[in-house]
């Protein structure tokens, strides 16, 4: 390799190397039109459309036949487009969640992507990274591994430097590798990269190569929702088939009977819900991402929206985490030595502070003790355990050597024998008071010249030095959350390290509890049982002294009831992420946690996340009102029609009249998710619950049945293409009005005005519908007889008469059932 372990490899070479060997990359995803064309015809709902026409085709009515073709071919055509601006959107807003890595490059320390990694790199790593390709530690710093992407083994790996004393026969006992994939737990390392892509030991395990497909809530619910409908088409239409022929005898043509049985099916079939669904959820990616709010799957825009519970930190969530010394308590010492203690169990020796604890520290010492500080030399450390509740730094300068811990109060003052029990009452009450002021505390204790330099962590009988406690200030946005959080129905729980005083001061300051004493401890809430459990979980809305360990067991618990969405951030939050239904991070996350995460946060503050909620609930909204318009509409006509076929001798809509009513039915549709949605569908949860969406469509599709009855019995002695005529207009005119009255739970003109892009759509439709059977190739294509201005004004008063009836029916339902209320007329765009 062309590499030197101190300054790396020059950037030319890199650029050679990239030539040669490609990007450090698995399998190299490009956008191919045809795939994502193909995909349009990946439905159920087209498959039948497809059989239908091949049928069609079999029985000689080509022109059906075409009709159905063009139909496939405007619906796909649609969707490609939509999915294929999707998917180019997606690309983009996945350049935010592009991992990155340090190397060396010219002797300078850079920042590059993952992927511009090249053999040779010397790369440098820390807690919480994601290995980015296989390496090979030349230098390291009590380094962890969590290999079990690759063993399945939970255990972590202690990683060495340098060559080994015996070969490893296989790369799991290769401690002196690093394996692409696997995560840093704790300490930091430095790399030479030995293996890329799928030169990797990751990148020869095919199975690992494949991505496991995700299948969110709103996915499983619009299955459920097709599986449903086609079970009922087909059986309905095997019925209507049947029935003509056998009360129709001899004079029921069979062929003719097929084709509109065919017909019927393409007529009744919510073809339009693919794009309609892909149209609204790349619209919410994009406004969400005007939010700062990334997507990793489409999908999980909408399972925003389902959010019941969101589980979240307190820092840098509620508050700003920019830390500023506020208090000392001093134990028979000075404040001075204090602060000088605690900056040197820090990461001292790091040139550029990242904890906020770390960087408060640093600027509470002048010039001249910074210097100090850098004088002394780190033996050993055991980073910050959030199972003991701190960190020990073993120091050491000339001929004195300090072993220094820090972390919570109560994990400090049990090493510390020496404290009577005055002093300790002194200390707590001191700390409590001012974790009353919502500061955060860190207790400092230390011991000279320990006998032992390993096993930090055993070592007892320090003495106790003092407290410093912080100011964090509470985000001006965050006052506003638990308001906005109640009007969503969103219930907010904050899972949090820290104390129980000052969590629950901070939680009260914002209105999400009563009293500041409502604070639970994770440790009390383990020791109850199942049923305690669930009511504290209930009851509680801050939980305080949280291990990682208790952050699992709770949303856990929380996901068995509700719908729970958690913010994450650390290394050891990706189990949580894991069991969490919607799972969310920050930016500056760890590489773990943000590729366990569906979405990605450029801002972290709560208030993002409700925007975000709010976005997915009006997908949510704008998605049922298709459904509910569809099947009230399509399958009122469809009853109508079909029980209409076993009155008369000839058919009461022509097959091709059938397919037209359905392409320009639907065309407005794929506006519907620009809509505007009432305030009252934003106020909490909702999922497909197929029940009430039958028994609403039953409800209004009845309706719809008794008017369409009344067009045939308007028009039917008048003549066949009289009937087929009127009611062709009749039926697309209402399914256009049915819109406008569906698309709000209240009387339409209290609502706010529908979506420009839909009126318009619409208005071109009905247009066409009257057009259409007016011109010579409408009659004859399609069978029409012009229509009379008296049978014009007789569809129109059937139309408005019935859009009243839907009106009238609706709001009875919604009284009935729920829904209504003053509140619900305010409307957001």
């Amino acid at each position: 390799m062309q590499s030197d372990a101190f300054k790396g490899l020059s950037s030319k070479s890199a650029k050679e190397l990239l030539k040669k060997h490609g990007p450090n990359i698995l399998s190299e995803i490009q956008l191919k039109w045809w795939k994502i064309l193909s995909r349009q015809f990946k439905s159920s709902f087209i498959y039948l459309l497809i059989a239908a026409s091949l049928i069609t085709i079999g029985l000689g009515e080509y022109l059906e036949a075409l009709m159905m073709i063009l139909f496939l071919s405007i619906n796909a055509g649609l969707g490609f487009f939509q999915e294929y601006r999707t998917e180019k959107t997606v690309q983009l807003l996945k350049q935010y969640v592009v991992s990155r890595v340090k190397v060396l490059r010219d002797g300078i320390k850079v920042v590059i992507k993952d992927e511009e990694l090249v053999l040779g790199d010397i790369i440098f790593l820390e807690t919480g990274d994601k290995i980015p390709a296989d390496v090979y530690f030349l230098d390291l710093e009590h380094l962890s591994v969590d290999e079990s992407i690759l063993t399945g083994e939970s255990t972590p790996v202690d990683k060495q430097a340098g060559s080994l004393k015996k070969p490893a026969k296989d790369y799991y006992q290769a401690v002196n590798l690093g394996l692409a994939g696997t995560a840093i737990l704790i300490g930091e390392a430095k790399a030479v990269v030995i293996g890329t892509g799928r030169q990797t030991a990751v990148g020869k395990i095919a199975s690992l190569a494949t991505e496991v497909k995700h299948t969110s809530n709103f996915e499983k619910g619009i299955l459920k929702f097709s599986n449903f409908i086609l079970k009922l088409v087909i059986v309905t239409l095997i019925i209507v088939f049947l029935a003509n022929i056998l009360i129709k005898g001899e004079r029921a043509d069979a062929a003719e009977l097929l084709i509109f049985t065919i017909a019927l099916t393409v007529g009744v079939i919510p073809e339009a819900l693919p794009v309609v669904t892909t149209f609204s959820l790349s619209r919410g990616a994009r406004n969400l991402a005007k939010k700062k709010i990334i997507v990793k799957r489409l999908s999980a825009v909408e399972d925003l929206g389902s959010i019941e519970i969101l589980c979240a930190d307190k820092t840098g969530t509620l508050t700003q985490n920019k830390l500023s010394v506020a208090n000392i308590y001093a134990q028979k010492t000075t404040d001075k030595e204090i602060l000088f203690q605690a900056n040197l169990a820090s990461n001292f020796k790091q040139p550029k502070k990242l904890e906020p604890f770390d960087i408060a520290l640093w600027k509470k010492l002048n010039k001249s003790e910074q210097r100090e500080v850098g004088r002394y030399q780190l033996l050993n450390e055991d980073v910050f355990d959030p199972r003991i509740k701190r960190n020990i730094a073993l120091v050491t300068k000339k001929n004195e050597t300090l072993l220094i811990t820090r972390g919570a109060v109560e994990a400090i003052i049990p090493l510390c024998p020496s404290l009577t029990p005055v002093e300790t009452d002194r200390i707590y009450k001191w700390f409590r008071t001012e974790g009353h002021l919502g500061r955060r505390t860190i207790a400092i204790a230390i011991k000279t010249n320990p006998e032992s330099k390993n096993n930090l962590s055993n070592e007892k009988d320090f003495d106790f030095l003092g407290i410093v406690s912080f100011a964090d200030s509470i985000k001006p946005s965050t006052y506003q959350v638990a308001k906005k959080a109640r009007s969503l129905g969103v219930k907010i729980k904050i899972i949090t390290g820290d104390s129980p005083e000052v969590a629950g001061a901070v939680a009260y300051k914002i209105g999400l509890i009563e009293a500041p004493a409502n604070v639970l401890l994770a440790e009390n809430w383990e020791k109850f049982n199942a049923k305690k459990k669930i009511e504290a979980l209930e009851k509680y809305s801050v939980f305080a002294r949280v291990s990682p360990e208790q952050k699992y067991s709770l949303v856990e618990a929380l996901q068995t009831r509700y719908e729970v969405g958690f913010l994450g951030e650390g290394i050891n939050d990706a189990p949580v992420l894991k069991a969490a239904g919607v799972s969310l991070v920050v930016e500056s996350a760890s590489d773990i946690a943000k590729e366990t995460a569906d979405i990605l946060l450029l801002k972290k503050d709560l208030s993002v996340i409700l925007n975000g909620i709010e976005e997915g609930r009006k997908i949510f909204a704008n998605t049922t009102k298709y459904i509910k318009t569809t099947l009230v509409s399509n399958f009122g006509n469809f009853f109508a029609v079909a029980a209409a076929s076993l009155l008369v001798d000839f058919l009461p809509i022509l097959p091709l009249q059938i397919l037209l009513i359905n392409l320009l039915s639907d065309f407005p549709m794929i506006a519907i998710a620009s809509d505007s949605v009432d305030t009252s569908e934003l106020k909490s949860p909702k999922k497909y619950e197929i029940k009430d969406i039958i028994i609403f469509s039953i409800v209004l599709g009845l309706l719809s049945t008794v008017f369409d009855f009344i067009f045939f019995s308007l028009f039917y002695r008048v003549s066949p293409a009289v009937l087929q005529t009127n009611w062709f207009i009749g039926s697309i005119l209402t399914e256009l009005v049915l819109i406008f009255s569906i698309r709000t739970k209240f009387f339409f003109l209290a609502a706010q005005k529908p979506s420009v892009l839909l009126s318009a759509l619409s208005l071109v439709a009905a247009l066409a519908t009257v057009f259409i059977p007016l011109t010579l190739w409408g009659q004859q294509i399609f069978s029409f007889s012009r229509p009379t201005i008296n049978h014009l004004l007789i569809i129109f008063s059937v139309v408005i008469a019935y859009f009243i009836g839907t009106e009238i029916l609706k709001l009875m339902f919604y009284k009935k059932f729920g829904g209504n209320g003053v509140e619900g007329m305010a409307t957001v765009k």
